[in-house]
This record gives structure tokens, C-alpha cells and sequence, in this order.
């Protein structure tokens, strides 16, 4: 997380606004959802990225239009971010596989 954001993710306002949007989605994963798969929302996404200059604005950090709810993978997607994958060798230790 960005230091400019810790305050706001932080803040009572953030957390009531998170969980009443995932309520609302069915605490699933929306972009999962479209491709007729299941998954939890493990984060709501703000797809207007939140900046250094708009974080005060309401409009964006708060508003449910800006909002998307979706599990760690999509989450990863939509920032472009690394998928890591695991598996356990043969004698039990878990690693990242090589195809991650």
C-alpha cells in the first residue's frame, strides 16, 4: 500500500464503504462472476486508481460506481501484477512453481 493511502484504508469510512459494496455484489468476485465462475471478493478494487491528488475526493475513494469487487487473482490482473502459483515437492515443501 502507498503511504499516502494508509490513512484512508485505514478509516472506519473505507471499511463501511468496502463491506456494504461487497454485500451488494453478493461477496463475489465480478469479474469472475461475468465468466460464470464463483469466487470470493477478497478486495474491492477502486478502478479509478487512487492517487495522491484525488484521495480526498468522495466522488472516487467512496462512490460504488467506482468501485469493483474481486478475488486476488483479478485483483492481480487488474494491476497487472504477478500471479504466483504453488506446489509441494516430493517431500513436502511448498514453492513456487516453475510456470508462475
Amino acid at each position: 500500500m502507498k503511504e499516502y493511502a494508509e490513512q484512508f484504508y485505514s478509516s472506519k469510512a473505507w471499511k463501511d464503504c468496502r463491506e456494504e459494496y461487497k454485500k451488494t455484489v453478493g461477496y463475489l468476485c465480478e469479474r469472475c462472476k461475468a465468466k460464470g465462475l464463483l469466487a470470493p471478493a477478497e478486495i474491492v478494487h477502486h478502478k479509478i486508481h487512487i492517487t495522491p491528488h484525488n484521495i480526498k475526493r468522495a466522488d472516487i475513494v467512496l462512490n460504488f460506481d467506482n468501485l469493483e469487487a474481486l478475488c486476488r487473482n483479478c485483483h492481480a490482473e487488474a494491476h497487472k501484477k504477478i500471479k504466483r502459483r504453488y506446489k509441494a515437492d516430493k517431500y513436502g515443501r511448498v514453492g513456487v512453481a516453475k510456470d508462475a
